[in-house]
């Protein structure tokens, strides 16, 4: 019961959390994923490690599935590069279960995300962001 629940508060939460909102909660998520892969292997946790390196890749390939080419066609060709940039990067370090590919990743999407957090909230004063569909 609590979990069904749950299920329900977390869909209508998603359902009426605005983009630019799930945008930065995704970001939120791939750091904490990043960061704590990144002490795992500094640990020697390989296998935890790598649990939430996959977790990180899976958010970045949904921001590059994401990107939308006909709206943005250079924007989109720049962030397509560093999101395969930091794919790879990612691959890397599960590979061989070290901190530095991942330290990479943190290092070249945290201006990104400083980005996104100011962004976010004055395109929705200005009434910009959509809710989620």
């Amino acid at each position: 019961m609590l979990q069904t629940a749950a299920a329900r508060y977390e869909r209508v939460k998603v359902t009426t959390t605005s983009k630019g909102e799930l945008l930065l909660a995704l970001y939120e998520g791939l750091f904490r994923f990043l960061k704590g892969a990144q002490i795992c292997f500094e640990r020697g946790e390989r296998v935890r490690g790598r649990e939430l390196s996959s977790k990180a890749h899976a958010i970045i390939s949904e921001f590059q599935i994401a990107l939308d080419p006909d709206k943005a066609p250079e924007l989109c060709a720049q962030l397509s590069a560093l999101y395969d940039f930091c794919l790879d990067r990612l691959l890397q370090g599960s590979a061989k279960a070290e901190a530095q590919p991942i330290q990479d990743v943190i290092r070249v999407l945290t201006p990104l995300y400083d980005a996104w957090q100011q962004a976010v909230p004055e395109a929705a004063r200005q009434g910009i962001c959509n809710r989620a569909e």
